[in-house]
């Protein structure tokens, strides 16, 4: 059936969360700390961080590494070519489409949330909530069935809306064809409002709060004001300004408490065991000793595990160098070297705090990701990691909401606003607020002993057409920068696939248009071959005659002959590398599985399947 049924469930673990179990719904619904522990069950399933033990959907790293980012040896990982036979879920366990970095067919959590309302109404009836108990929790309660719908919407498009339970016996409801997008996220619109203006603003550390809510509402109302934009026909200005404008609105919340900063380095916000101090973050999923508490993240992290998916070429291209230029028109010296050492002495600091600096056996690229691991963690790297940097027994936090997300929503949503909407021009004083203030992070000790350097600010007076000679001609100066700056910030996060999803930019992940996506970095393999770089590190052997490749500048590819060692040096080309197959535009939604399409056609119902598909 397309509709799965909700089971009455205790809350997982999750920051520490209490358990409870065998619940009797007669008589649960009686107190506001009831209502807690049923909520408390939700965060798991939107917060996932790291995930749990060998868990990788929704996970920075083990996930998120299917988008333009990345390269990988032999063929690259494809489009679906067909609607598969089964991509909706069966329970209420965390699952995803990867290639949509979405939700499953799955309408479970639209019920429970719908369940958390009726209660909720019933229980103002029957007392058992004051005024502004009823008022948070219905906020919170709509603010979930928001987010369900607007990740049901941002991986399939139109799907059915649900306002309240639907009974067992209901078939005309289950059996329902799809409801359109725009009625849908309307719809949503309305839930997202009404928990912008009740949700607490503090309900106890580390809790569903109203700044949290709004800054996943800036998240998802960016992408649905831009989807419509830049995908023709698939909703029209009216509603693509008023979800932007809604994004902002959550942007200006957030940024106008004056509650949030940028006092912490980057790779500590990533690789510490607890927040404390970092007033960037606005959640933080919490691991611990327990082992149902426990993720693999920074294992794979720790410099010995591997990376299937390196980093490319073209990410490495689209870092700002630390002068605030693009590498072609910069000024700072060896901007257009891009070996190891270079990328991390002239670029954005934020390349020094997400790669490791010298070439790494363990990625397909050579290029390492160590962004989820702390400075200590890699220092184990030859010998015996302790159980934290090891296994599925590390227990670093993630900030699943941080303010960077909410500055960077916020300013893409005003200048999409200002460009195409009728909206107010960005001001230098945005840009300060977002985009610079990321770049006056403090820097680490590690990062100054190699000396990186601070990032210059944007100045809005500096941007022309030839800022950045690598622009897509489509896109203004401003929401160009704007885009790089989220590639920087969220390498192996959430946001890629997302991004050029909505931004209708699929492409980018063509390697027969960008060669560099099919690229690692500059290596020479004679100083790797002299220990130089790193002693484990021996690429100028035998075995690998034939096999190993190097592009020069030119573009002329250089196969190892066991002969020309000298010159072995270029851009690594990954092990076979190939380009993926061909894919369009019907790639941009996911299909409706053939088993749905049959579970409606059995009871005689019929539900629409996305176009091309």
């Amino acid at each position: 059936m397309a509709i799965t049924t909700l089971a009455m469930a205790g809350c997982e673990d999750f920051l520490d969360r209490p358990q409870k179990s065998d619940l009797d719904d007669n008589n649960y619904w009686s107190s506001e700390s009831n209502v807690r522990l049923f909520v408390n069950g939700n965060y798991s399933n939107y917060f996932v961080g790291y995930n749990s033990g060998w868990g990788s959907a929704y996970t920075v790293l083990r996930g998120y590494d299917f988008c333009d980012d990345f390269v990988s040896s032999n063929k690259q990982r494809g489009f679906s070519v067909q609607a598969p036979a089964d991509n909706w879920a069966k329970d209420e366990k965390v699952t995803w489409l990867s290639e949509f970095a979405g939700q499953k067919w799955n309408f479970a959590w639209v019920r429970k949330h719908n369940i958390l309302i009726q209660r909720l109404n019933a229980m103002k009836e029957n007392n058992k909530l004051t005024e502004e108990e009823y008022n948070h929790w219905m906020g919170v309660a709509r603010f979930f069935r928001g987010y369900e719908y607007s990740r049901l919407v941002e991986t399939f498009g139109d799907v059915p809306y649900y306002d309240t339970p639907v009974r067992d016996t209901d078939w005309e409801a289950q059996y329902k064809d799809r409801d359109s997008r725009m009625k849908v996220m309307d719809a949503v619109y309305e839930d997202f409002e009404f928990a912008l203006n009740n949700i607490r603003e503090n309900d106890g550390a580390n809790y569903l709060n109203r700044y949290i809510a709004a800054g996943f509402i800036s998240r998802l109302m960016l992408f649905e004001g831009t989807w419509y934009k830049y995908h023709e026909g698939s909703g029209d200005n009216e509603h693509a300004k008023k979800f932007l404008e809604q994004a902002v609105r959550a942007g200006d919340y957030v940024i106008n408490s004056g509650k949030f900063g940028f006092n912490a380095d980057f790779r500590s916000l990533f690789g510490s065991f607890s927040p404390a101090g970092m007033n960037e973050v606005m959640m933080y999923r919490y691991y611990s000793d327990d082992p149902k508490v426990r993720h693999c993240v920074a294992s794979y992290s720790n410099l010995t595990e591997s990376q299937g998916a390196g980093p490319n070429l073209a990410l490495a291209k689209s870092f700002i160098c630390n002068d605030g230029k693009a590498y072609q028109n910069s000024g700072v010296e060896n901007a257009r070297k891009f070996d190891h050492k270079s990328l991390a002495a002239t670029r954005d600091p934020r390349f020094e705090a997400t790669f490791w600096d010298e070439p790494n056996a363990a990625s397909s690229s050579l290029l390492y990701a160590c962004k989820f691991i702390d400075r200590k963690g890699v220092t184990y790297y030859g010998g015996t990691y302790p159980p934290e940097y090891g296994s599925s027994t590390n227990i670093n936090g993630y900030p699943v909401m941080r303010y960077a997300e909410v500055v960077l929503n916020w300013i893409e949503a005003k200048a999409e606003l200002a460009e195409s909407f009728g909206g107010a021009a960005v001001q230098q004083g945005d840009i300060d607020k977002s985009i610079n203030a990321i770049r006056k992070r403090p820097l680490d000790d590690a990062a100054k002993s190699k000396g990186v350097k601070q990032t210059a600010p944007l100045q809005l007076s500096a941007l022309s057409d030839n800022f950045d000679p690598a622009r897509d001609k489509d896109i203004p100066a401003l929401i160009w920068e704007i885009r790089r700056e989220r590639r920087m910030e969220f390498v192996f996060e959430h946001t890629r696939m997302a991004d050029i999803r909505r931004w209708h930019k699929l492409d980018y992940m063509d390697g027969d248009k960008n060669p560099d996506l099919l690229r690692g970095i500059w290596v020479d393999f004679n100083e790797t071959q002299e220990g130089k770089i790193t002693t484990s590190f021996d690429f100028l052997t035998e075995s690998k005659i034939g096999t190993l490749q190097v592009v020069k500048e030119d573009g002329t590819i250089v196969t190892y002959d066991g002969k020309n060692k000298s010159e072995m040096k270029g851009y690594y080309v990954p092990n076979n590398v190939q380009n993926r197959d061909k894919f369009g535009e019907r790639n941009y939604l996911s299909p409706i599985c053939t088993d749905v399409i049959n579970m409606y056609k059995d009871k005689g119902y019929t539900i629409t399947q996305n176009q091309g598909w």
